[in-house]
This record gives C-alpha cells, sequence and structure tokens, in this order.
C-alpha cells in the first residue's frame, strides 16, 4: 500500500500535513520526509492529520516522535488529528497519548 503526503498552510504560524495510507517500515520515510522538508522550512507548529490514516507501525511512530523531538527543540509543537479508534488504540498502548496532543478535528487542534 502506498502512503500520499498533502501540506498546507494553515495560518502564518501553524503549517498541516494530511497523510492518507498506511504509514509502515515502507512508507513511512516517505512520511519522514515530508515532515521534515516542512521543519528545514522553520515550520515548527505543525497538524498532523491521520484521518485518512488506516494503519501505523513502530516505525511510522518513530517518525512522529523523531518530528516532535525536532519541533521542541525550536520551542514548537506537533497536534495530531485523530478519531480512527485502532490507530487511538497505538498511541494509548504505547503511552504515546502522554506525549502526543491528539484531537478530532483541526479546528480543535487549532484551539488546542
Amino acid at each position: 500500500m502506498n502512503v500520499k503526503t498533502y501540506t498546507k498552510e494553515i495560518n502564518n504560524e501553524i503549517r498541516g500535513i494530511n497523510i492518507e495510507g498506511e504509514i509502515d517500515v515502507y512508507t513511512s520515510p516517505k512520511v519522514k520526509e515530508a515532515l521534515n522538508d516542512l521543519i528545514q522550512k522553520g515550520n515548527y507548529n505543525i497538524i498532523v492529520n491521520l484521518e485518512e490514516v488506516s494503519y501505523i507501525d513502530s516505525t511510522g511512530l518513530g517518525v512522529l516522535i523523531g518530528a516532535l523531538k525536532r519541533v521542541k527543540e525550536n520551542k514548537g509543537d506537533i497536534k495530531l488529528v485523530c478519531t480512527n479508534l485502532q490507530i487511538k488504540k497505538i498511541f494509548d498502548i504505547t503511552g504515546l497519548v502522554k506525549i502526543f496532543d491528539l484531537y478530532d478535528t483541526e479546528e480543535q487542534a487549532l484551539k488546542g
């Protein structure tokens, strides 16, 4: 399965990235590249929309954690939009709900 990423400007301070498909050992390099591209351009506040993600493995989680570390070094943050119960369960089981803020909508992520 392929993964698709779409980046967008949400406002002057926040960029968004929508991800579609499965994030696994084979597709995570594309997600990492898209996130790194945003960060290298000085975007440190990012909303990652996982609404169209059907699967994420430990490699994909590692990409998100790595990106979070990089933006935190620059006083930024990554917020996740996700309502998929299976994906949310993975964040819960791994304890990543303690380091990532998960929201049901992009609007909620903006307010959070």
